[in-house]
């Protein structure tokens, strides 16, 4: 198995959360319960953000994103 960059898992977690920000706004929860495809559709985009997740190597992991977002 080759060595995978955690910054594109990362990248992939970054979009697919955009993503389903952007597929939710102005839904309401109701709606959402009610079109079983949109359900579908959320679920799929919060499990890449969960393998992604899963592929980003602890060293990335130990990293305090404040401190370098503040500089």
């Amino acid at each position: 198995m080759s060595r995978h960059d955690d910054r594109v898992s990362i990248q992939h977690m970054i979009d697919h959360a955009l993503e389903a920000k952007t597929f939710t706004e102005g839904l309401t929860r109701e709606a959402l319960d009610a079109d079983r495809l949109k359900v579908l559709a959320l679920t799929r985009l919060l499990e890449v953000v969960g393998e992604a997740a899963a592929r980003v190597s602890d060293a990335t992991r130990s990293v305090d994103l404040r401190a370098v977002l503040n500089n």
